[in-house]
């Protein structure tokens, strides 16, 4: 049997490759409105994010995802992030 091939992602802070199911996906959807995507289908521009809350705390200081999803995130969403780990 062929094996299924594993999606890779990296991650915006550590640059490491990951497996999908290792990752956050945070979007920014057409509508300018910044969404955590469980899914992993939701429409429009995505940044990953490693499962770790000290890359979490990085993100939120450095304000990468700020930059990479070209809009303000609002800092609900990195407590948000924190609940899901």
């Amino acid at each position: 049997m062929k094996q299924k091939k594993i999606p890779l992602r990296m991650c915006v802070i550590t640059r490491e490759r990951c497996e999908k199911k290792e990752l956050l996906r945070i979007v920014r959807t057409p509508d300018k409105e910044v969404l955590i995507d469980e899914g992993g289908k939701q429409n429009g521009k995505g940044a990953y994010l490693k499962k770790d809350i000290e890359v979490i705390n990085k993100a939120r200081q450095n304000k990468i995802l700020d930059k990479v999803l070209e809009i303000e995130v609002p800092e609900n969403i990195y407590d948000e992030m924190i609940k899901k780990i």
